[in-house]
């Protein structure tokens, strides 16, 4: 499964009954979140059948950051059944991602 662009406008169609989602709240100029970019590539290459990974760029979808009460970036929310179940904040490893995502499938 493709990592997807989410915005303000399609993050209740993309999340809500889409089981479990790992969304990446970020934005193009956070060095943390370029770096982080490739883990999450890896991580959708090996589960990305089970898991839908999305993206939410803080700077063009602020309202939905703010929904979710991100201060800093990146923060990356798991999502079960459209409400948020877990979150980790800042720069996470693959495996540390895939640990974190597999207490909620």
């Amino acid at each position: 499964m493709a990592i997807v662009n989410v915005s303000d406008q399609s993050f209740n169609t993309e999340i809500e009954g889409q089981g479990v989602v790992l969304v990446d709240f970020w934005a193009p100029w956070c060095g943390p979140c370029k770096r982080l970019a490739p883990e999450l590539e890896a991580l959708d290459a090996e589960i990305g059948d089970s898991l839908k990974i999305a993206k939410v760029n803080v700077d063009e979808n602020p309202e939905t950051a703010s929904r979710f009460g991100v201060m800093s970036i990146p923060t990356l929310i798991v999502f079960k059944d459209g409400q948020p179940v877990d979150k980790v904040v800042g720069l996470n490893s693959k495996d540390a991602l895939k640990s974190m995502i597999g207490k909620h499938q």
